[in-house]
């Protein structure tokens, strides 16, 4: 046996590495040009593909070390070393499952040419991890330096990111219901489908468009994480220029690209490709393990590793693996290796307890099909991308794309192993022949190369294209919706597509509002509910109280059904979340009120109950709800939907900048999901939004939850949040003119010390939390933070020195003069300095004072709700001036002082010879007042009101 996670590493002399690169000279490996738009999102631009591909690991390292670090640790099963005991469940998972070693094998049967493609992206990455770390407090947070990369880890990611995609959990639900309800109920909860899914995609064809070319838009709907999950991100070389949307720490895009000839767009297709068996396992006098298959007991693969875990001892795993794959619960008798959990029937074999085993393609075919990506990126038509897709493998997605010639395309994607059905809905046992898979044989693909009836297409997770390859589906109702709401014109721009992706339509609440139309028996109150949420328009609005009202509602009535005798077996005491058998990672699949919720269309429409019991629980919920409601009036939906995004470490960013309110629901098309009867919070929504135009791909859209910047305190760290959370996009920049240029060569951008970056913290401007931040257009995005006297003392000196400064009055100051100045600033209460940044640049030293509190206020008569401002602008990069750049400023520092509702009137108090500032603020707007004596100048007073603001803005 092995012991530790070490056995999963390759050598370091693994081909992909910077070794696999042929020796051609420095400049086709190292040369790369990166550029950023106005909202940070990187441009690339590279001699070829692999000095591309490093550029692109080299960048994503700058903008999300952290986050690749996070998925290196998920992917090896080490996250709980960082995170502590919370993640030992998914640690313990990821061990069994023997992902890394999955991940290692598939990269072995990459062609070359693609493993030294992915293996210069991991150079890219190893080479900006450092610079990257320097500016991501997590690790000072932690206590760690990031860790190296193997050519293989990508591989590893993309594992460890859609092993639970295909939902395999379920069938462990399906086994119990069928157990405690009996087999005719198996699928009692299948809502066709599970509301955990929500993407959405479109394609429109020419004769639907504006523009006469096609359009193809959507939304993925995933689990929101912060970072996001999707990086914005454009790569340019001589065959190829790509925009589209990444998965931090793998190379290309996957996804939503668009190539310029041609653009493609995916969801999750909903089939089912990975099986659970049920296994026999026994210990050998030795230690080892046997497991029991259609020719007898043979010997298993079985080793232990150690998780080590921050502020606990170390937890041990047993790590076994039979012929139909890695047991992920349960094991042997006698099973060392910490809490495996025993499984179903536990003590049902004479042999020992039963464990489950997961098969699934990536692991019998050592294939993911990373060989797609690069081919992805030259595509020109759709023919291209199609021949492309034949080699997909995971996960199985339904895809949609367009070219410029016209052609569109609507296929299956994927590796769908070809076994009896009775897989595809339970744990099937091990040892049966029948139940094994049809070796080297892969279930056809349904295509259609049409965009569909009337030229429009859709993709919702819904029973369409993929309906022979799975279980159970998503609801049609965001299908329908989309199609209703792209039907009913034929001049789509990529502007108009906001409508379709911000409806908040809620067709699946039809059951539950027609049970309630026909409750019997209601009292005044209830009556006065039915008849609101009667009236209601059924949408989902963030503004609706009747939205919120509907909400409440529902949960009430899961409640109640959970309640019912005729889901006893299941409810309660016996909901099978609480059992021991299972690890604690599947409980979320296991738990019966979030079923109910997800499933409650069908569960009051289908005979589960007699009509007679479901009016009754529907007549009940509007009696306790419409009482509540009385007492506490149903507040804005908005309100209580905020989203809820999972962080590794999120004590490290404050709630409000990652909790907005929204509309939409599960169903919604606007697919923002909660648990119904369980929380309004969501977790699950729009991952990104995207808008490809094929006419003109410059007029293309796209916009993510958060920013491009993983990096808390960037200017671009959540600087897209607001566009999102309404439903705006951000133009798709193409013109490398209107592009800022950063970095030609990372080795110019020296990285931080391991030790320098433990103690830079907030000392950084840029990392600090900004108390106003306001994008400029055509400027940039301003953030003001926080002075820190010892910290920012190099550059206030260099600033207030200059003889551009001298009426700052601190031409002849020490640095420690300077330092003790803004200490006793920020002493005051009624003092404040702060640095203005401009996309994280430090642009101007900006200082808020209240006037009856200052010597000013001595020289004037000071009104209620006067506010004093100081400004002072940075020396203008290369010596040159930019014209507009203080009115920009003035812009911010106007926009942060105005927020406050009590502000009425800016002061400004310059040097009455300051003949410059004095017709800038006369410009901008405001008032010349009497010049006034203080003890270091003579100065000229200026007002701006309130209203002369608003009227500027």
């Amino acid at each position: 046996m092995t012991t530790g996670v070490d056995s999963e590493r390759p050598g370091a002399g693994a081909p992909g590495g910077s070794e696999a690169f042929p020796d051609d000279g420095e400049a086709s490996r190292d040369a790369f040009e990166v550029f950023r738009d106005d909202w940070g999102i990187p441009h690339l631009r590279a001699a070829d593909a692999r000095a591309l591909a490093r550029a692109q690991g080299y960048v994503t390292a700058l903008d999300r070390a952290w986050q690749l670090e996070t998925e290196r640790h998920r992917l090896l099963g080490t996250s709980a070393s960082c995170l502590g005991a919370e993640a030992v469940d998914w640690d313990r998972f990821v061990r069994r499952a023997r992902l890394a070693d999955t991940a290692r094998r598939c990269f072995g049967r990459l062609a070359p040419e693609t493993a030294a493609w992915v293996g210069a992206y991991v150079d890219g990455v190893n080479d900006g991890l450092a610079e990257g770390a320097s500016r991501a407090p997590e690790f000072a947070a932690v206590g760690r330096a990031p860790g190296r990369w193997e050519p293989w880890t990508p591989l590893g990611v993309w594992l460890s990111t859609h092993i639970l995609f295909a939902g395999f959990p379920t069938k462990l639900w399906r086994e119990e219901v069928a157990h405690r309800l009996g087999e005719d109920r198996m699928t009692l909860f299948a809502t066709d489908g599970p509301g955990t899914a929500g993407s959405n995609g479109w394609l429109l064809s020419g004769g639907r468009t504006a523009s006469g070319a096609p359009l193809l838009a959507g939304d993925p709907h995933r689990f929101i994480e912060a970072p996001g999950v999707y990086q914005q991100i454009r790569l340019a070389c001589p065959e190829f220029d790509v925009v589209g949307l990444a998965v931090p720490g793998i190379p290309g895009i996957a996804h939503f690209g668009h190539t310029g000839g041609v653009a493609w767009a995916i969801t999750n297709a909903m089939a089912d490709y990975q099986d659970l068996y049920r296994e026999q396992l026994r210990r050998t006098p030795e230690g080892g393990v046997e497991a029991l298959g259609p020719e007898g007991w043979y010997r298993a693969h079985a080793h232990t590793e150690t998780i080590e875990v921050a502020g606990a001892d170390p937890e041990t795993v047993e790590v076994i693996e039979t012929d139909r794959g890695p047991v992920i619960i349960g094991g042997p008798g006698g099973a060392s290796g910490g809490d495996q959990g025993g499984g179903p029937d536990a003590d049902a074999s004479a042999e020992g307890p039963r464990a489950i085993s997961l098969r699934h393609p990536p692991r019998v075919t050592g294939e993911l099909g990373f060989d797609v990506l690069p081919a992805l990126l030259r595509a020109r038509t759709v023919a291209d991308l199609d021949t492309a897709l034949d080699r997909w493998a995971e996960p199985v997605n339904v895809v949609l794309a367009a070219d410029t010639a016209g052609g569109t395309l609507h296929r299956v994607a994927g590796h769908v192993p070809v076994r009896p059905d009775v897989n595809r809905l339970r744990v099937v046992p091990a040892e049966d022949p029948a139940y094994a898979w049809r070796e080297g044989e892969a279930a056809p693909l349904p295509r259609t190369g049409a965009a569909g009836p009337g030229g429009i297409a859709v993709m919702a997770n819904e029973r369409g294209l993929a309906a022979p390859l799975g279980v159970e589906f998503a609801p049609p109702h965001r299908a329908r919706r989309i199609r209703e709401l792209l039907g009913a014109r034929t001049d789509w721009s990529p502007a108009a597509m906001a409508a379709v992706h911000t409806d908040t339509r809620l067709a699946s609440s039809r059951p539950l509002l027609s049970l309630l139309a026909r409750a019997p028996g209601l009292g005044p109150a209830a009556e006065r509910l039915r008849d609101r949420l009667l009236r209601w328009d059924r949408h989902m609005d963030a503004d609706s109280t009747d939205a919120t009202l509907y909400a409440r509602l529902r949960t009430d009535v899961v409640h109640r059904l959970a309640g019912h005798p005729a889901l006893k077996g299941v409810t309660g005491a016996d909901d099978p979340w609480r059992s021991a058998a299972y690890p604690a990672l599947f409980h979320p699949w296991l738990a019966a009120v979030p079923r109910i919720g997800y499933a409650l269309e069908s569960l009051l429409t289908v005979g589960l109950l007699p009509y007679e019991d479901r009016l009754a629980v529907v007549a009940a919920s509007a009696e306790a709800v419409a009482a509540a409601a009385e007492e506490t009036p149903p507040g804005p939906w908005g309100e209580l939907h905020r989203l809820s995004p999972w962080q590794a470490l999120p004590d490290l960013v404050p709630d409000e900048e990652t909790r907005p309110g929204l509309a939409g629901d599960h169903d919604c098309v606007l697919s923002t999901s909660g648990v119904p009867g369980v929380t309004d919070l969501f977790a699950r929504g729009p991952a990104a939004r995207y808008v490809w135009d094929l006419a003109r791909r410059e007029d293309s859209r796209w916009v993510v939850p958060f920013g491009a910047s993983g990096v808390p305190g960037s200017a671009h760290h959540r600087d897209q949040t607001p566009l999102w959370a309404r439903g705006a996009l951000v133009p798709v920049v193409t013109d490398w003119d209107l592009l800022h240029p950063t970095t030609r060569h990372p080795e110019e951008n020296p990285a931080m010390t391991a030790a320098e970056a433990a103690t830079a913290g907030p000392a950084v401007p840029v990392l600090r939390a900004a108390v106003h931040e306001q994008k400029v257009e055509g400027f940039g995005t301003v953030r003001l933070v926080p002075v820190d006297p010892s910290a920012d003392v190099d550059l206030l000196h260099g600033w207030v020195t200059e003889e551009r400064a001298r009426f700052w009055g601190m031409g002849d100051h020490t640095r420690e003069q300077v330092r003790e100045v803004y200490e006793f600033v920020g002493s005051l209460p009624t003092h404040h300095a702060y640095l203005a940044l401009r996309d994280g640049v430090p642009a101007a030293l900006f200082q808020t004072y209240e006037p009856d509190a200052d010597p000013v206020g001595e020289c004037y008569d000071v009104r209620p709700g006067d506010f004093g401002i100081h400004l002072l602008i940075a020396p203008a990069e290369g010596g040159e001036a930019v014209k507009g750049y203080t009115d920009a400023l003035l812009t911010a520092f106007i926009g942060f002082v105005f927020r406050d509702p009590a502000r009425l009137r800016v002061v400004v108090e310059p040097d009455a010879r300051n003949g410059k500032a004095l017709a800038r603020m006369v410009r901008v707007g405001f008032e010349l007042g009497p010049e006034i004596v203080k003890p270091e100048k003579t100065a000229r007073l200026a007002f701006l009101t309130r209203e002369a603001a608003l009227r500027l803005a």
